[in-house]
């Protein structure tokens, strides 16, 4: 099936019992055993496992080209399951642009139990090659990148990620772009991570998370470690990323549609210094970004002149786009990432400049939010 069908219909058949076509959502911890240590289909308490999340689980699965999928309560409870893989004393190399809750995760919590950390520029492969080392275990991308909409040549790096005597694990957050646009495993990665919170639900009505996988041992490893820590989403949560999938390839169509009229917008307004948008001709890796990516998405940054106080006035300044953090739902936002998303950066090597603006174009009419972006920058 292709992607559209599979978005609709993967891990989501009609409920045997009555028909139902939407997948019910299943309000139990626990399930009546058919005798001792005999669990009926496997399910014995919804911590272990759900039939709404399993039907999430199986879908993103099917959606990134993996064989398994797991889902969890946050974007970063998947981030920490997939970094208790490792043992202490390990090193674990970064991108140095990467979003303020993961380095926050990486620098302030893990460290204390003597994981290493490397934040090195991973959109040179050679610069991911010179910065591992003997004791690099996993290297960790995103791309884009959040804020600076960096491209990472996943492929490339894999190539030199696999080649390492140790064969660290190569972890991409899909966020971004989602398996609609770019198919990390396909592209030589062992794991693909999601915060579910963005496009795949789409609506900003729920947080969740997705590690999603090819290799059977990797995935045992990881659901033991789903059950023992035990960061899952509730089923309604499981329902509602269920039903946000199923509009992913239409949103993401117009996100991009949406996007591109305001990039346009912004390489012409005096007021802008510098744009970052993966399918921008000036972008450094966009030839990368059309090789690997369906579309440049819907996420767009920019620096202001006049810095810091240029950008506050402009994020203050929108009526259509909703000054909030977050992204990835089907209303516009805007924020300050050095001032909101990413403070946990401040003073490190990933710092954000002050005068950066980072927009989530959602699916409104492209016309309102050309004009409103317009209004904000001619006022600041």
């Amino acid at each position: 099936m292709k992607f559209e069908t599979l978005a609709i219909h993967a891990g989501q058949e009609p409920d045997p019992n009555n028909g139902a076509v939407m997948m019910p959502v299943y309000f139990t911890s626990t399930y009546m055993q058919d005798g001792v240590a005999q669990p009926r289909q496997g399910y014995e308490y919804s911590r272990t496992q759900n039939p709404t999340r399993k039907a999430l689980q199986d879908c993103l699965a099917a959606l990134e080209g993996g064989t398994y999928g797991l889902a969890f309560a946050s974007g970063l409870a998947a981030t920490d399951t997939v970094l208790r893989l490792l043992n202490s004393d390990d090193h674990v190399l970064a991108g140095n642009d990467v979003y303020g809750g993961t380095f926050r995760l990486f620098d302030k919590v893990l460290r204390r139990f003597k994981l290493d950390f490397t934040f090195s520029d991973t959109t040179d492969p050679e610069s991911v090659a010179e910065a591992m080392t003997p004791s690099t275990r996993l290297v960790w991308l995103e791309t884009p990148t959040n804020p600076y909409l960096r491209i990472t040549d996943i492929r490339a790096v894999a190539e030199i990620v696999h080649a390492h005597e140790n064969r660290p694990l190569l972890v991409v957050d899909n966020t971004f772009a989602t398996p609609y646009l770019q198919r990390p495993l396909e592209l030589g990665a062992d794991i693909v991570v999601h915060s579910m919170t963005k496009y795949l639900g789409g609506h900003s009505d729920v947080v969740g998370g997705a590690i999603i996988v090819k290799d059977k041992e990797l995935a045992e490893k990881l659901a033991f470690l789903q059950n023992a820590v035990g960061a899952v989403p509730g089923p309604m949560d499981c329902f509602l990323v269920l039903r946000g999938i199923k509009t992913l390839p239409i949103r993401m169509d117009r996100h991009y549609e949406n996007a591109i009229a305001i990039v346009e917008l912004l390489e012409e307004h005096p007021r802008v210094e510098k744009i970052f948008y993966p399918f921008q001709d000036s972008h450094p890796q966009q030839k990368i970004a059309r090789h690997q990516m369906k579309n440049g998405g819907g996420m767009i940054s920019f620096i202001m002149k006049g810095g810091r106080e240029a950008a506050i006035r402009v994020a203050e300044g929108t009526k259509i786009f909703t000054l909030a953090e977050s992204l990835g739902g089907v209303e516009s936002l805007i924020e300050v990432p050095a001032a909101m998303t990413h403070l946990s950066v401040a003073g490190s090597q990933l710092d954000v400049d002050p005068g950066l603006v980072r927009l989530s174009v959602g699916i409104e009419n492209k016309d309102d939010l050309v004009e409103d972006i317009k209004q904000a920058l001619d006022g600041a």
